[in-house]
């Protein structure tokens, strides 16, 4: 790791190249945190293709200005079949570097070895064993530069009888029990409506690199980091899956409930639904005060969150009756400075309308070479001494190809011509 700066303007990872061979999501996700934390990552794609994420859609964000026939100031051409830049894409790819390299031809794997050797992190997302057929493994990158910390992402991990399955975000939710407790108590399994398990493999992985960073600076090398979609999201089980561990109880479905506390669930109002979270005694008193049954607290049945618990479904109805009398408006307003945990259920509009994240410059908005201006949300944390913020457009595909070879890896105009 770099030496103590007092610059505030630099990120917290400037200094450190990555090296990024990943498609889709999780793995995207993890490196595009390592690059608004200010480290360089280099994205690499297939020449023609690109990631698969640039074809999904829509929605596209469509160009303003032509984009070249062929490649123009660097720019390599994009596939006629792209409208746009895809919003998919454009989520999980900002602070990052394109280059075009076609990882099955000898030039594009020495291409990729010499890059490994003046990079600090690699992270792929290969079924195991697949590059190592190109001489791009970790044992083979490790001979190269044995300060390299190598992130492998997969879906079930680098051994076990399902290490050469590959792996994805709805057949992990279903395989490893997030289905299974997700959804209504009479309704089938669901999956969360956002990749949750890819997301959160980006991010324990992006934690992992970070630590192995730390380790690096005592012990002068690098390691391998095997992360999975499958172990990730047994991890994430949390108190359910302690709750079988410990105690063999079996989970199931309870849709907006918890099964440890009421009242913590979704209540319909007259024109919408609010969120309401009672944890304790206090919290339920004054909930029952806000809603005019002030009676309900002192009542035999739900005295404490045991009885509360056993006697979820009159507790609910009581307060079910109350709330539908009103606008969601007229019940947030009515709980404003209770105590209580409460919000409404916004839709996306709603939420990207919020007046903390608005206040928080949540959404921020970057210029791109031919998309225009394009919106996004930015990093999630804020550092006190170093920057973190959206730097850079997410990448054309192929954009970055001639300046990473001729500046990265002084390659000349006749090596140039020859790789490109």
């Amino acid at each position: 790791l770099r030496a103590h700066s007092t610059d505030t303007t630099q990120g917290p990872l400037s200094g450190i190249r990555v090296l990024d061979m990943t498609r889709v999501l999780a793995g995207p996700y993890c490196t595009m945190l390592l690059g608004d934390m200010g480290a360089e990552v280099i994205k690499v794609e297939h020449p023609t293709r690109g990631d698969d994420t640039r074809a999904w859609g829509p929605p596209f964000k469509s160009y303003e200005r032509k984009v070249p026939d062929r490649p123009t100031n660097n720019l390599r051409r994009t596939p006629p079949e792209f409208p746009g830049e895809s919003a998919y894409y454009l989520c999980v790819n900002r602070n990052k570097k394109s280059i075009a390299v076609d990882m099955k031809r000898k030039e594009g794997q020495r291409i990729l070895r010499q890059l490994a050797a003046k990079a600090d992190v690699v992270v792929e997302n290969f079924v195991p064993g697949k590059l190592a057929e190109y001489g791009l493994g970790y044992a083979d990158l490790h001979k190269i530069n044995p300060r390299l910390v190598y992130a492998s992402i997969t879906g079930y991990g680098s051994t076990g009888p399902y290490s050469k399955r590959p792996g994805y975000d709805v057949i992990i939710e279903a395989e490893a029990g997030l289905m299974h407790i997700t959804g209504e108590p009479d309704g089938p399994p669901v999956k969360v409506g956002v990749a949750v398990t890819d997301i959160m493999t980006g991010l324990y992985t992006h934690g992992a690199i970070m630590a192995a960073l730390i380790s690096r600076a005592t012990t002068g090398r690098g390691q391998h980091i095997d992360a999975s979609l499958i172990q990730t999201q047994a991890s994430i089980l949390a108190n359910i899956g302690s709750n079988y561990l410990i105690g063999g109880q079996e989970a199931s479905r309870w849709g907006t409930k918890h099964p440890s506390i009421a009242p913590y669930e979704v209540f319909a109002t007259s024109d919408g639904s609010i969120c309401i979270g009672a944890g304790n005694n206090s919290q339920f008193a004054s909930l029952c005060r806000r809603i005019g049954k002030p009676d309900l607290a002192a009542d035999p049945r739900f005295c404490t969150n045991t009885d509360r618990v056993a006697n979820r479904v009159e507790l609910v109805a009581i307060i079910n009756r109350r709330l539908r009398q009103m606008t969601t408006k007229q019940a947030l307003d009515l709980l404003e400075g209770s105590g209580l945990p409460f919000g409404p259920v916004n839709n996306i509009r709603q939420t990207f309308e919020h007046p903390q994240l608005v206040s928080r410059n949540a959404v921020q908005e970057i210029s791109h070479p031919f998309a225009g201006r394009i919106k996004m949300v930015g990093p999630a944390v804020e550092y006190s001494e170093s920057s973190v913020a959206v730097r850079m457009p997410p990448p054309m595909l192929g954009q970055h190809t001639e300046d990473v070879l001729r500046n990265v890896l002084g390659y000349s105009d006749a090596q140039l011509e020859q790789a490109v």
